[in-house]
């Protein structure tokens, strides 16, 4: 029987190949959003079905609920295989490529002739598309990039997925008695921003009952192993996990070998033999002689090394081992640090909750200051705020303001527009009156890297720009980053004093590790924030600490973690 990922991939497929045909807007965003709603569904569609209740499914009217029940009964959609006679199956992939629309697909694939992606590369390798009506050089080109993006991409899960289900799976197990410990490892525990398989160590004495509590975990679609050490399984969603089960006094050598990464361990086994050790996931074992040295932690681990003990998130071999070995790792930002955000979104623009509801859930958040900054006026698909807007926002801002008192500063600022041209959505004389001035990409991302590059060189040097908004654009796991002189907007940071961000949605993390790291070294300053569209925005804030921590930074290095005062005596000075 079909699940919700294949629901939803059924759904997709018909609303992509209907975009392709032509068909009427409100038709593709019907099964668009029935396909983003089994896909999200908690629970699985087929369940809904046998009680007779699919429309009780968001997104699910009654046509969309006649096919899911032909689709359930039958496993086939005569609806879609009739749509595949009209517009063949393989364009639909097309419509990954960036740049290339519903529509420029359809003109290609009727004048060409061709339908798959590899025929489509071909015939930009030889120049065939730029002469085709509302193309050209540059059209073609973009096309050969973005399907070279689309072959760069894997299959990991992002890490907004993995990490939140990987704690499901831990709550589970630690519930099962004789379970002293169980821990995420490998990529999700280093917190990188996709990762492959979830793996998971437990420390108990007894493996049987954490074995039959992990195989039988909801939303498990299959068993793909199930032993006295290790199992196996595979979600609904097709995400896999395993979990391996050690004794406790032996869990921190399993942790630490398990966690990874690979050179890091590399380089731990290597300072081990120097000192007449031998390090397994198991234990230390002595070269010359017997007996074994155990590890209930993996501090006692780094301790037996004589090294600092490293971080999970910096265990990637960019110089942590030498850092621990000389004692110099650095005191990691951590999440109680943080005292404000300064980039948030309220339903002035495309926001869920007023700028009170958001203020108040900012101080249960133990939050000092706040900036509500709302789209600028050219972003209209966010509804964005014209300066008469801005003004009656400032008006509201200044009345919560009195009615919180002394709890919260809130600020008034907006992210602003970068625009294609390397202009900003409002004039200089408008930005000087808000509190703060986010700058930030959103369009025309694919321009090429002098023209990209200097359109945010021009926001990073307006000096009412205070900080440049997820920098590079990228969306985790379908849209690549612009193509940047990331040396030249770090260098140009440093200079100006202007905040380079770390936007800590999980399907951002931009600036990614490795670019933060490197603007700290060049003396940027760094701002760790959600951009919060409701309440529960504000709880991925875990995931830009973890990217910050990843990067090296301490809670001197992000200004977020600045005092109030400091804050806004920065600000002022900033004009």
């Amino acid at each position: 029987m079909m699940n919700n990922k294949q629901l939803s991939a059924v759904f997709t497929l018909i609303a992509n190949l209907l975009e392709i045909k032509g068909e009427i807007i409100y038709k593709t965003l019907a099964y668009r959003k029935a396909a983003e709603s089994l896909g999200a569904l908690g629970r699985e569609a087929s369940e809904y079905w046998k009680e007779g209740k699919l429309l009780e499914v968001p997104g699910v009217g009654k046509a969309i609920a006649e096919k899911i029940d032909e689709l359930l009964s039958t496993g086939k959609l005569e609806f879609l295989e009739k749509l595949k006679k009209e517009a063949p199956e393989s364009l639909a992939a097309w419509l990954q490529v960036p740049s290339l629309g519903p529509k420029k697909a359809a003109m290609i694939w009727k004048t060409l002739h061709i339908t798959t992606l590899h025929e489509l590369e071909a015939a930009a390798k030889a120049g065939k598309l730029r002469d085709l009506p509302g193309m050209g050089v540059k059209s073609e080109a973009a096309i050969l990039e973005g399907i070279a993006s689309l072959a760069r991409r894997s299959g990991r899960i992002p890490l907004g997925r993995a990490h939140p289900l990987a704690q499901e799976i831990i709550k589970a197990l630690k519930s099962v008695k004789g379970v002293v410990d169980a821990q995420p490892a490998g990529s999700l525990r280093r917190m990188r921003s996709t990762v492959g398989d979830l793996d998971i160590l437990v420390a108990a004495k007894d493996s049987a009952a954490v074995m039959e509590a992990f195989t039988n975990l909801k939303e498990v679609e299959r068993i793909l192993g199930k032993g006295d050490t290790k199992s196996s399984i595979e979600f609904f969603d097709g995400v896999r996990a395993q979990v391996w089960v050690h004794p406790p006094e032996r869990f921190g050598t399993a942790l630490q070998y398990a966690t990874g990464s690979k050179d890091h361990n590399v380089k731990l086994r290597q300072i081990a033999l120097d000192q007449g050790l031998s390090l397994s996931e198991r234990a230390f074992t002595r070269v010359k002689g017997r007996g074994e040295i155990l590890c209930a932690t993996e501090e006692e681990v780094y301790k037996t090394l004589g090294l600092q003990y490293v971080p999970p998130e910096l265990r990637e071999d960019r110089g942590e081992v030498e850092a621990a070995q000389a004692n110099k790792l650095p005191k990691l930002i951590q999440i109680k640090d943080i005292k404000s955000d300064l980039h948030m979104h309220s339903t002035y623009s495309d926001g869920k909750f007023s700028m009170l509801d958001m203020a108040k859930a900012a101080i249960q958040r133990g939050l000092k200051v706040i900036a509500f900054t709302d789209h600028s006026v050219s972003l209209g698909v966010a509804n964005g705020l014209s300066m008469e807007r801005h003004k009656q926002q400032a008006a509201e801002i200044k009345k919560i303001q009195k009615q919180l008192g002394d709890e919260i500063l809130i600020l008034h600022g907006s992210e602003v527009e970068i625009k294609a041209d390397g202009s900003l959505d409002y004039p200089d004389s408008f930005l000087a009156s808000l509190d703060l001035v986010v700058a930030s990409l959103h369009s025309s991302l694919r321009q090429p890297r002098e023209k990209v590059t200097q359109r945010l060189l021009n926001a990073i040097r307006n000096p009412h720009v205070d900080i440049i908004g997820h920098p590079t654009g990228r969306e985790i796991p379908d849209r690549e980053g612009a193509d940047l002189d990331m040396e030249a907007i770090f260098q140009a940071a440093a200079e100006s004093g202007v905040a380079l961000e770390i936007n800590a949605h999980p399907s951002r993390l931009d600036l990614d590790d490795a670019f933060a790291r490197r603007a700290k070294d060049l003396g940027a300053l760094i701002s760790v924030n959600t951009d919060a569209h409701a309440e529960d925005g504000f709880d991925v804030l875990p995931y830009g600490i973890a990217t910050a921590r990843r990067a090296w930074l301490e809670a001197k290095d992000v200004i977020n973690s600045w005092s109030p005062k400091k804050l806004t005596d920065w600000l002022k000075q900033r004009g």
